[in-house]
């Protein structure tokens, strides 16, 4: 299902509500199309925002998978942006690189103006997104990566580029349960495939952990609370919770603990 599409057949429901991309690949996309598209999306959700995220995406898909060139990822987002961007704030843009070429002009359908986020990992592509978008969107990323990596570089990017400071989008599974052990054995299992890219490898080696289990959230609604007050210390700005369980009692309590704390403004 395409996201960007979807969103615009919710004109009519949660006002207020901020609707996002985690994330949209690049490699497949012209950026005049993703530029076209969001705008017409960001016109059919009216004044509620929308955040555009994207993200490279990984060797594996782009090459075997979809028989593209992953050559220059870097080179390749740089020159995506430098496209991207101009077209959502004004609807024109005359550039020429070396991944991307664009001298075009359109009608943008609204005056809003979607944000734009990166999915960074990397060192490198931390440094982009801090230096030219509005925060990156993270998976599968534990805290002290978060506090000892990936904030400190993205907002050291944003400082020498006179930016704001950037928003750090934090995605986990998390679960309210009695049996963390279980739930933790169940993620791994249905999220083992993060702990082979290489990408979100390193960053459970940088964490520290050996599986994608050992990132999630799990536990009683005390220690949830806590884990969660813990990524904002560590310079979460927004988490977006991936309600995960083995039980429906798991799947209901998590839904209640993440509304109260919504509720609560915690």
């Amino acid at each position: 299902m395409d996201a960007l599409t979807s969103f615009t057949t919710l004109a009519d429901v949660g006002p207020g509500m901020e609707f996002g991309t985690a994330v949209i690949p690049t490699f497949q996309r012209h950026p005049t199309s993703l530029a076209s598209q969001a705008l017409t999306t960001a016109a059919a959700l009216g004044n509620r925002p929308l955040v555009l995220g994207i993200g490279l995406s990984h060797r594996p898909v782009i090459e075997d998978m979809l028989g593209l060139s992953f050559e220059k990822p870097v080179r390749h987002l740089i020159d995506y942006l430098e496209v991207l961007q101009p077209l959502l704030e004004t609807g024109a843009v005359s550039y020429a690189g070396d991944a991307f070429t664009a001298h075009f002009a359109g009608t943008r359908p609204t005056e809003r103006r979607p944000s734009v986020m990166v999915a960074a990992l990397g060192e490198q592509v931390l440094r982009v997104a801090g230096r030219r978008t509005d925060g990156t969107i993270l998976w599968m990323v534990g805290r002290n990566t978060v506090a000892e990596h990936i904030a400190p570089r993205m907002n050291e990017a944003a400082t020498e580029a006179g930016r704001a400071t950037p928003r750090i989008v934090c995605s986990l599974p998390v679960c309210v349960t009695s049996d963390p052990d279980a739930v933790r054995g169940a993620a791994d299992q249905v999220f083992e495939i993060y702990g082979q890219l290489p990408s979100y490898r390193a960053m459970l080696d940088r964490e520290g952990v050996a599986g994608p289990g050992d990132v999630g959230i799990f536990g009683t609604e005390e220690e949830v609370a806590a884990s969660l007050a813990s990524l904002a210390e560590a310079g979460v700005t927004d988490f977006a919770a991936v309600e995960f369980g083995t039980a429906a009692n798991e799947s209901s309590a998590t839904r209640a603990l993440l509304k109260d704390l919504i509720r609560t403004g915690v």
